[in-house]
């Protein structure tokens, strides 16, 4: 059976990275920085405290709340596809080490 992709969580990593939980239960590390880079929809990402802020999960994928309402119309977003094929799988940076 194949899983559509689809990021449940987004988690703000260092340097403008983001851990995204996924439906499949891996955790997979997106930079961010390239997009960044691109200037475009995604130049509001390079203000930290914006990138923070404005994460969260829409479209069933990592995105940035623009208007601060959770319009999912008026999101930026990375393709989930893109965050399953393009990422590495990490480990979880939100479980203790024992």
């Amino acid at each position: 059976m194949e899983i559509f992709p689809a990021v449940l969580q987004a988690v703000p990593g260092d340097d403008f990275t983001v851990y995204a939980y996924c439906n499949d239960g891996a955790v997979r590390l997106l930079d961010t920085k390239p997009l960044i880079a691109e200037g475009g929809v995604f130049e509001p990402l390079a203000d930290r405290s914006f990138f923070r802020e404005r994460l969260t999960v829409l479209n069933d994928t990592v995105a940035w709340d623009m208007t601060g309402d959770r319009d999912a119309s008026a999101c930026v977003d990375v393709d989930p596809f893109t965050i399953f094929e393009d990422c590495a799988v990490v480990n979880d940076p939100l479980e203790k080490a024992e």
